[in-house]
């Protein structure tokens, strides 16, 4: 088969959905190199990227060919350019690893849907967009999701919980709904000559608590940073490293953090590289994941594979994929967070209970799995 993958979300600068549309293909060219039955070596992927995932990816087998896509997701560009550009390569099946399929595709394809956060989260909080144009891109993402919930031949949820999610909100036959997990690896190597180098080029101070992701809304970073300051009173030498590329939802933090004087101890990074974030990781005491909401919440797998203890909400979600590796409070309950992270903290014990709990954990999850059931069902969909 001749098999399109919108890869315009390529690398880890598109968080993610970038991990996951990176992780993909790379395990699809592993398995097309290595054959067998789960081989793709028959079909020819065609990578469509944005300028600078083409420049990023080279591919790793001949039967891999990538495609300067450069239109910006989200665009009147994207809906209007990209159909065109499909069709130019007369694909068998297109794979969307996002919701946003244009509208004026009309080949076969399926969609991956990693959560609904839009449809839960309608918030002027949660954007940069004044009213009317926030409400106007809303209603855009309803008639998109819509279409590619419809006209798809098949829905990829990262998650159990994404899957009752999407019943739950559209109609849909639950047998359309596969799931694929995401996983997490050891994205790098430790420098351990370079940790302090690295920790003190950010000023990083040990021990200090780590959050890794984005800064919208519904990550409940602004409860996160208000329970640690009444923690900082009775731990003075703690600290708390927030891990993000720096856009108007941190900035906006960052805003309200200096104007009600909570500055002491929080340490803002901006984006960094998997080689800094490695050492991050394995120098934590311990990752705090506040989380209203998820589809799936890759960060504390990737914290719990270096060995770092997961205190978290508990969100569904959260339950479903962290399972009993991870200590729980309740998001919205800032003296339920407060105490469970102070238990966790002063506990060398409990933390190292989490520690092993998490090594188990995280061998449940699987990039090659992961492909190996998408190309499954890249084979059932694509005749």
């Amino acid at each position: 088969m001749r098999i399109g993958i919108d890869a315009r979300f390529f690398g880890s600068t598109c968080k993610g959905l970038g991990r996951y549309t990176e992780k993909l293909i790379q395990n699809l060219e592993k398995i097309s190199a290595q054959g067998g039955p789960a081989s793709g070596r028959d079909n020819q992927y065609f990578i469509f990227l944005s300028q600078e995932g083409f420049k990023e990816y080279q591919p790793q087998t001949g039967n891999f060919q990538k495609v300067l896509a450069n239109y910006r997701w989200y665009s009147l560009e994207e809906q209007l350019k990209m159909p065109p550009l499909l069709s130019k390569y007369r694909l068998d099946l297109v794979h969307f690893p996002h919701f946003n399929v244009p509208l004026f595709y009309r080949g076969k394809f399926i969609v991956t849907i990693h959560d609904l956060i839009l449809l839960h989260f309608p918030t002027l909080r949660g954007t940069t967009l004044g009213p009317v144009c926030y409400w106007f891109k809303f209603w855009m993402y309803e008639i998109v999701i819509r279409f590619a919930i419809k006209q798809s031949k098949k829905i990829i949820a990262v998650s159990e919980f994404t899957k009752k999610d999407l019943l739950k909100n559209y109609a849909i036959d639950p047998s359309k709904i596969e799931v694929t997990y995401e996983a997490c690896d050891d994205f790098c190597n430790w420098r351990p000559e370079k940790e302090d180098q690295i920790l003190k080029k950010y000023a990083i101070m040990k021990p200090y608590l780590l959050y890794v992701g984005n800064a919208y809304p519904h990550k409940n970073l602004e409860k996160l940073v208000s329970v640690f300051c009444e923690l900082k009173k009775k731990i003075t030498d703690i600290n708390l490293v927030l891990v993000g590329k720096e856009d108007y939802f941190f900035k906006k933090l960052k805003e309200k953090i200096t104007a009600r004087k909570q500055g002491a101890g929080i340490v803002f990074t901006g984006f960094i590289s998997d080689a800094e974030l490695d050492i991050f990781y394995k120098n934590a005491l311990v990752f705090v994941f506040p989380s209203l909401y998820e589809g799936f919440g890759l960060p504390p797998l990737e914290a719990m594979a270096k060995g770092v203890p997961v205190i978290s909400s508990d969100h569904p979600c959260m339950r479903e994929i962290l399972g009993e590796s991870a200590f729980y409070f309740k998001a919205e309950d800032e003296k339920e967070m407060a105490e469970k992270i102070t238990e966790i903290v002063s506990n060398s014990g409990l933390r190292e209970k989490f520690i092993q709990k998490g090594y188990a954990q995280i061998k449940k999850y699987n990039w090659r799995l992961m492909a190996e059931k998408t190309k499954h069902i890249y084979q059932n969909n694509g005749f």
